[in-house]
């Protein structure tokens, strides 16, 4: 039977397509590029906040020894935590040792919630968030190196150590933000207990000494369990 005009896709129809594939391959470009556009460094309410073998712990990944605000969720306190730290079942799914008097706030990254503590008087501040590339080293790779957005281009950028294992990377960093001044920055990406992989950062001004910056981020993962995972 002959078609006639009437059966030519309207060109409204045509557009909504359009559209949407747009927006997915837009969607795809930045969970591979780990989301790293939203974790400047930056005074929260800038440019902070931001987007994953056998099994493993979230204590087994941590490194010896050497967009816009979401609805203000509560993290719920569970069992004790060492001293100066108080332990909290967080709303976006795994249980965390955290400084106590630390503020919690939470944004909406491309591909997951960021999840952001901030001390009240020194500057200090780690962010939790999941990652989206295969690997921690791929992550951890990306996000420094990206010709467009990778923080090895951010003023003043050194880096202070880096290491790796089977399950996590580390980077340890300083640079000079526009707005902070000199900061140092952990960079801590891993496997957590139940596979999923997860990214700790731990930030502060560069006049600290480094291990009041890197000790919060050493009980977070010590500490680190996805809700409904076995973890030591």
């Amino acid at each position: 039977m002959p078609v006639g005009p009437a059966s030519a896709p309207a060109p409204h129809r045509v557009r909504r397509v359009f559209a949407a594939l747009v927006v997915a391959v837009l969607v795809g470009v930045a969970v591979g590029a780990g989301v790293w556009f939203l974790l400047r460094d930056t005074s929260l309410g800038s440019r902070s906040g931001a987007g994953p073998a056998p099994k493993v712990t979230a204590s087994s990944s941590a490194r010896p020894s050497s967009t816009s605000p979401s609805s203000a969720a509560t993290p719920t306190p569970v069992s004790s935590a060492a001293a100066g730290y108080r332990r909290t079942e967080d709303p976006v799914g795994y249980s965390i040792d955290v400084p106590r008097g630390w503020t919690r706030t939470e944004k909406q990254g491309q591909a997951a919630p960021v999840v952001v503590y901030d001390a009240p008087a020194d500057g200090r501040r780690l962010q939790i968030f999941r990652i989206a590339e295969d690997t921690p080293a791929q992550s951890l790779d990306l996000a420094e190196n990206d010709p467009g957005y990778g923080f090895a281009r951010q003023p003043g950028y050194q880096v202070l150590d880096r290491a790796s294992g089977t399950t996590w990377a580390e980077l340890a960093y300083r640079y000079d933000d526009t707005d902070l001044g000199a900061r140092q920055v952990v960079d801590h990406r891993f496997q957590a207990a139940d596979g999923t992989l997860y990214a700790i950062r731990a930030t502060g001004p560069a006049t600290l000494a480094p291990a009041l910056v890197r000790d919060p981020l050493t009980r977070a993962l010590t500490s680190f369990c996805p809700t409904g995972a076995e973890c030591d």
